[in-house]
């Protein structure tokens, strides 16, 4: 046993998060194809949209965890993209609680049947309708095509749901693009949801974060590639490209934030929450002990936690508005 399994096993990790970091350990991430190789990038695209990852990658982009609970799933078409809408089973028919929920996968991977498979994670999950973005990606589709998607999707739900019940979640390049949408209904001045979770949240794209230059498992310099293709020529300190540089209005939604001591996008999640603070807006950070970027990958006891912990924030969140 390496010193590094023996800590683990001494921090209280669980079986399935110590079977998982040894994965990552002996599995490190393939360089990504650079920015202007954009057949590279549709094969990268190609190998992750496999029908038998789909479970695997809609677990692990998007931070929810397995319960069994049949759900129910249909798709509802936006101008450019799909929402996959997801009903638990046993759901009362006049809850109107939605989650909106945008999956992280850096901003390449996690769509089309991954989205599907995820909706209906998260839907059992937390026992409310969601609703999944399976918003345009690069290399086709770069800044500003996937918030504008969820933009549309936000829209969309406006029209049929009061924003009291309407809460918003992402995981990593998910988080980004919750931060930025909120940020443009400030800018547009639409109603706000009434709670975000933002769960390892990639609010800066200029990489100048210090956990990301101590990364682990060497994930943050990876994501250079991945961060040159989706923002093409675009300014990375555009507020609607890096979340943290933008202005916090006094209408930001109640906010929960996770990350791990192993995650790369610690610095971002840990910058974001104390913005949040001085602009007034209530929010929670928790950190996981050995915790890698999106966590244990949906199998550990841990996620569990997380998710159960969102679960209390969101339900509060939900109830207090209700009664507002």
């Amino acid at each position: 046993m390496t010193e590094r399994a023996e800590r683990d096993t001494e921090y209280g990790l669980s079986t399935e998060a110590q079977a998982w970091l040894e994965m990552l350990k002996a599995n490190p991430q393939p360089p990504a194809p650079e920015p202007d190789d954009i057949e590279a990038w549709r094969a990268v695209v190609a190998i992750t949209s496999a029908p038998e990852l789909a479970d695997a990658i809609g677990l692990a982009t998007t931070g929810a965890v397995a319960t069994g609970v049949p759900v129910e799933v249909h798709a509802v078409d936006l101008p450019n993209a799909v929402v996959h809408v997801g009903t638990p089973e046993g759901l009362a028919p006049d809850d109107r609680r939605v989650l909106l929920s945008v999956h992280g996968g850096a901003f390449t991977v996690g769509g089309g049947a991954a989205t599907r498979a995820a909706t209906g994670f998260v839907a059992g999950a937390y026992g409310v309708t969601v609703w999944s973005v399976d918003y345009r990606m690069p290399p086709d589709h770069p800044f500003p095509a996937g918030l504008e998607d969820c933009v549309d999707a936000y829209r969309a739900l406006l029209e049929s749901h009061d924003p009291a019940s309407i809460a918003v979640s992402g995981v990593s390049a998910g988080g980004n693009l919750i931060a930025a949408l909120l940020l443009r209904l400030q800018e547009e001045g639409l109603p706000m949801p009434c709670a975000a979770v933002l769960n390892s949240p990639a609010v800066d794209l200029s990489l100048s974060g210090d956990s990301v230059a101590n990364d682990a498992f060497g994930e943050g310099g990876g994501l250079k590639n991945n961060v040159k293709l989706y923002a093409g020529d675009h300014d990375v300190t555009d507020p609607y490209l890096s979340p943290l540089f933008g202005r916090i209005g006094d209408d930001w939604p109640p906010t929960i934030l996770f990350s791990g001591t192993r995650d790369y996008l610690l610095s971002d999640t840990a910058r974001m929450h104390r913005k949040l603070l001085e602009a007034g807006v209530r929010a929670e950070l928790h950190v996981f002990e050995a915790a890698p970027h999106g966590m244990f990958g949906g199998n550990a006891p841990e996620d569990r936690l997380l998710v159960a912990q969102a679960g209390r924030f969101l339900e509060a969140a939900w109830k207090n508005a209700a009664a507002t």
